[in-house]
C-alpha cells in the first residue's frame, strides 16, 4: 500500500496571530511549525506501516522554501520520501487552487490513499482534502475520529451534533481525520537523523498544475493572489480594510456579599442578556 500524507507548516499556535495590512496572516510574525492535525494524519498511515513493513508513505504539502522544515519532522517520524510544491507564484493562494496543486503533485503517483488533517490551525476552510478527492474522482470520507483499512476499503466514524455515523468507502480514496483520532507520536534519534538523507521531490506550480483534468496551470505569468479565485472576491469589495489588536483583558465583576450579591448577579447576568 501507497499511503500520501498531506502535511502542511502553520504559524505556531502559542504565538498571538497577527495579520499583514492586506488583512493576510503574517507568516512571518511567528515560529513556523508542522500543524499538529497534519502530525496526526501522519500517525494514521504510520500505524499501518508498523503493521505491515511494506506500506509506503509518501508528505506532500505546498508552501514556501520553509516548508521544508515541515516535511522533515514527517520524514523524522517515519514518512518515507516527500513531494513539495514551490513556486513564488502560488503565494497568497485560495483553496481551490491549493487543491489544484496538490491533486496534480499526486496524480498518477498510484497513491491507495491519501491522509489530511479535517482543517488548518491557520486557515480552518476545511474544504482542501474534498477539493482534492473530487479533482482526482476518488471516494471522500471526512472528518473521521477513527479509521480502520483492511480489504481494499477504508472506513471509520465520525460524529456531528445528532449522530455518529458509519462510513466505508473502497480504495483508492481520500480521507481527513479529526483531533478525535491517533495522537501524533515523537521523532526518535534514529529518525532525525536518517530524515536527513530521504529524497524529497521539489517541483513548480507549472509542473503539476496540468496535471489535474480542468486545472489552469499556475506559473510566473500569475502574480500572486491576483490569479486566484480569491482575487474576484476581493474585486467585490470583500477585503480587510483594516485590523486592530485584540484589548488586553480586564478585571471583571467582583460581587461581595452584602446580603444583595444574588440580586446583582442576576442584574448582571440579564443586562449581559445570559438570561
Amino acid at each position: 500500500m501507497k499511503i500520501a500524507v498531506l502535511i502542511k507548516q502553520v504559524p505556531d499556535t502559542a504565538d498571538d496571530r497577527k495579520l499583514t495590512s492586506s488583512g493576510a496572516v503574517d507568516r512571518s510574525a511567528s515560529d513556523r511549525v508542522a500543524d499538529e492535525i497534519t502530525e496526526r494524519a501522519l500517525e494514521i498511515a504510520l500505524r499501518e506501516k508498523d503493521a505491515d513493513k511494506s506500506v509506503e508513505i509518501v508528505a506532500v504539502t505546498m508552501g514556501p522554501g520553509t516548508a521544508l522544515e515541515a516535511l522533515r519532522k514527517a520524514l523524522s517520524m517515519g514518512a518515507d520520501s516527500a513531494i513539495q510544491v514551490v513556486d513564488d507564484a502560488l503565494a497568497g493562494a485560495d483553496a481551490l487552487t491549493t487543491a489544484r496543486e496538490l491533486a496534480g503533485a499526486m496524480q498518477g503517483a498510484g497513491f491507495d490513499l491519501i491522509v489530511a488533517g479535517n482543517e488548518s490551525t491557520d486557515g480552518r476552510g476545511g474544504v482542501v482534502p474534498a477539493m482534492v478527492a473530487e479533482l482526482l474522482g476518488r471516494p471522500f470520507l471526512g472528518s473521521l475520529d477513527t479509521v480502520v483499512i483492511k480489504l481494499g476499503t477504508v472506513s471509520g466514524q465520525r460524529q456531528d451534533a445528532e449522530s455518529v455515523q458509519q462510513l466505508t468507502g473502497a480504495l483508492p480514496a481520500v480521507i481527513s481525520i479529526t483531533e478525535s483520532s491517533a495522537e501524533a507520536r515523537f521523532p526518535k534519534f534514529k529518525g532525525i537523523m536518517t530524515a536527513k538523507r530521504k529524497p524529497v521531490a521539489v517541483v513548480g506550480a507549472a509542473v503539476v498544475g496540468a496535471a489535474v483534468v480542468g486545472a489552469a496551470v499556475v506559473g510566473a505569468a500569475v502574480a500572486g493572489a491576483a490569479g486566484f479565485g480569491t482575487a474576484v472576491t476581493h474585486a467585490n469589495g470583500n477585503v480587510v480594510l483594516s485590523t486592530t489588536l485584540r484589548p488586553a483583558r480586564t478585571a471583571g465583576l467582583k460581587l461581595v456579599d452584602d446580603g444583595t450579591a444574588a440580586t446583582q448577579l442576576a442584574d448582571f447576568l440579564s443586562a449581559e442578556n445570559l438570561i
